[in-house]
């Protein structure tokens, strides 16, 4: 609709008032927490409380439904399982309904159809729970910046607008190019703005084709533009066209072409013949307007829209279209192509040590070395995170896959030099191929994925294609965590104890408590089946804290047959000690049981600072002053382990199995051994050996000295009626 031009005067008026052009109002964020966990919700609002948002909460999809149709948000961070309605039909709802907000899952959901499920519903990020408040606060800053950015090209395009209006109105002084055309196409007139804009002068181009000024690609369409015959409605309008200059940085300039006929005006130029029976075509008349800074902008927004701010890389969206268009390609010339996940090994730790500025460089570095792995044809975006992904299209084989993922791997072990601080990473990297392993790019990324985490869990820096096999590990392991979560409820669990025996006093002294698992279809399981899903899902937690209430239980149970000398040992998840919240779980389970500490030792593993060393280092010093005692786990497989010696109070050092294991002959020479014997002889520690299976294991470890063990040699882990079962023969031959 064109402005009035009461409205034009208005516009000059601002203008020559020296009022500013429109400006928007400051951003305020509104967030929606949408989660059923009460605990969960309270600790997203307190994390993001006092930073300047307005934060609604939700407990379940309804209500979350209710604040969107009564409010407009900037974020909602949304967890997808929710009572009633779903996190993903909430997503529906703001897809179907067009809101404008940036929703960010978190969810403890690790099943890959839930990431994807919403990320095609339009998620802005996806974090697994238990997830680094950093790692959120990050994600939330990245959004509102592209908000901001959204906010900002509205301004601009506000501007350009405001600019429009004026200069229509300003027509005998236009910062238009105002010209016209003879039947010819020859220039007959020009503003000043043509001398301005293009540097010619205007006298020069007078009787000059226009085609000399029109970039080549355009000649076309300009054709059409200035040869332009049609009248009223039918006339040609908003036609863009490059026009040549001879000054300034630019070669070209962008110019919106609104034209029309000289019959559409009301000056004449039409010819009549003398008896006024028809009109002949006489010239053009053109109005050109310079938008280059607007297709500067819109350039700017439509490349944001596809590319990775951080990286410059193309973002999920860019990538899944040109995954589509290599699959189409392949599929058309029956070739292969390759679709790889690749995920930074260790990148945590320098985000977490080294600070986010440091990170981001770190991502930098390695997406500039991963395009130096890669051919032009080939796609490389950043997923998320530490997280990238690659089309390989029309390559031979798998071969030609695996050698450009060793490319990579090799590129990524030289050292990185990020502010001073030397950094090492590795990578691991899974791939699909078409169509062996997928049709769609949907199936190809998951697939790929899938085997990234497969080389994860076999210890990570390597190379793995998808099999069939790990679709179904995938769906075991779904399986197993669905079954995990009711296991509590379903009182399945059980806790079976290694005793520990003193060889010297032939009398057991204590045992390690390991937890059982007796699943319903599966049988017996134990701890190494389930725990390490349990810690990738976070239902560690909540597993840890069952473990401790059940050993305290346990330890009231043979307080009450006259066994309370015994300690019991219990292994503790790092994630607890990271949450801060372990020392208050003991205080509080040994106090309603009415328990003394020194019955109670933990025991903690190298990876056990991994998260955060300090909260731990303060957490095991809390516990030693409660009386709890600690062991090292494990000791002597960990390059760190002669370190946690100074930093932590330890009581105890456990020998490995897996050097325990080495011992053959009671007059062998095992100098590992030896080496932790004297170790804790030396500083006064107590010391355990693991996985005792032999007489001459036993017998070699007595004879240097270590005293107390646990192993098959003596007797499995059993339930805690078989362990009194175990004491009752012993202690009265004892009493003998």
């Amino acid at each position: 609709m064109q402005p009035t031009q009461e409205n034009e005067a208005d516009a000059l008026k601002q203008i020559l008032c020296g009022a500013s052009v429109t400006h928007l109002p400051k951003p305020s964020f509104r967030f929606l927490l949408v989660d059923d966990e009460p605990r969960l919700l309270q600790s997203l609002y307190e994390m993001l409380d006092n930073r300047g948002y307005e934060l609604i909460r939700a407990n379940s999809g309804e209500a979350a439904v209710n604040e969107l149709l009564r409010l407009r948000f900037d974020i909602v961070l949304l967890d997808l399982r929710l009572p009633g309605m779903s996190g993903h039909e909430v997503m529906d709802f703001i897809k179907t309904r067009g809101l404008d907000c940036h929703t960010i899952v978190l969810s403890g959901n690790t099943e890959i159809d839930a990431a994807i499920g919403a990320l095609k519903r339009g998620a802005y990020d996806f974090l697994r729970k238990p997830y680094a408040p950093e790692e959120l606060l990050k994600i939330i800053a990245n959004a509102l910046q592209e908000r901001e950015l959204a906010r900002e090209n509205q301004r601009i395009a506000a501007q350009l607008e405001s600019s429009e209006r004026l200069y229509r109105y300003l027509v005998d002084s236009s910062p238009d190019i105002i010209y016209t055309l003879d039947q010819a196409g020859r220039f007959t007139f020009l503003n000043q703005r043509a001398t301005t804009l293009l540097g010619y002068d205007r006298d020069e181009l007078l009787g000059r084709h226009y085609s000399e000024i029109v970039f080549e690609e355009d000649l076309e369409r300009a054709l059409y533009v200035f040869n332009e015959r049609r009248v009223g409605e039918r006339a040609t309008r908003n036609v863009e066209l490059r026009l040549k200059c001879v000054t300034g940085k630019d070669d070209t300039r962008h110019f919106d072409n609104a034209l029309m006929t000289i019959a559409f005006n009301s000056d004449g130029i039409y010819l009549a013949d003398a008896a006024v029976t028809k009109r002949e075509y006489y010239g053009t008349y053109g109005v050109a307007r310079d938008i280059t800074d607007r297709k500067r902008a819109e350039e700017q927004v439509a490349y944001q829209a596809y590319h990775d701010v951080l990286t410059d890389l193309p973002n999920r969206a860019l990538f899944r279209d040109r995954l589509e268009l290599a699959i189409m390609q392949a599929r058309r010339n029956a070739r292969t192509l390759a679709v790889m996940f690749v995920d930074l090994d260790r990148f945590k730790i320098v985000n977490d040590s080294l600070g986010h500025v440091t990170g981001d460089l770190l991502l930098q570095e390695v997406a500039a070395r991963l395009k130096l792995c890669l051919r032009q044809s080939d796609t490389l975006a950043r997923h998320g995170g530490d997280e990238f992904t690659l089309v390989l299209p029309e390559i031979a084989d798998g071969e030609d896959a695996e050698h450009v993922a060793g490319k990579i791997l090799e590129s990524l072990s030289r050292p990185f030099d990020l502010n001073g601080h030397e950094v090492f990473l590795s990578g691991s990297i899974g791939i699909a191929l078409y169509p062996e392993h997928g049709s769609t790019g949907e199936q190809l990324v998951r697939h790929a994925d899938i085997a990234m985490y497969r080389v994860k869990r076999a210890g990570k820096n390597g190379v793995q294609f998808f099999t069939q096999e790990m679709f179904k590990d995938v769906h075991y392991r779904a399986t197993l965590e669905k079954d995990l979560r009711k296991a509590i409820d379903n009182n399945e669990l059980e806790v079976y104890f290694q005793p520990q025996f003193d060889v010297f006093t032939n009398r057991i002294i204590g045992a390690e408590g390991l937890m059982r698992w007796h699943h319903p279809s599966r049988g017996l399981l134990t701890p190494g089946e389930f725990l390490p899903l349990a810690e990738e899902n976070g239902l560690i937690l909540q597993l840890s804290e069952w473990l401790l209430e059940s050993v305290c239980t346990t330890l009231k149970t043979w307080d009450a047959a006259g066994k309370e000398r015994l300690k019991i040992s219990i292994n503790v998840s790092p994630q607890h000690l990271d949450r801060g919240i372990f020392c208050e779980a003991m205080f509080d389970a040994l106090k309603r049981h009415r328990i003394m500490p020194q019955r109670i030792e933990v025991e903690i593993t190298e990876n056990i600072c991994i998260g955060n060393p300090q909260q731990t280092v303060e957490q095991l010093h809390r516990l030693h002053a409660m009386g709890v005692s600690t062991a090292i786990d494990d000791f002597g497989t960990g390059y760190s382990s002669l370190a946690y010696l100074h930093r932590f109070p330890v009581d105890t050092i456990k020998i490995d199995q897996s050097f325990v294991r080495e011992i053959a002959r009671e007059n062998g020479h095992y100098p590992v051994v030896l080496a932790i014997i004297s170790i804790a002889r030396g500083l006064k520690l107590n010391l355990v050996a693991e996985g005792v299976e032999t007489e001459a294991q036993c017998n070699y470890l007595k004879a240097h000295g270590c005293s107390v063990m646990q192993g098959f040699h003596f007797s499995p882990a059993i339930s805690s009626s078989e362990f009194l079962t175990l004491l009752a023969p012993r202690e009265k031959k004892l009493a003998r």
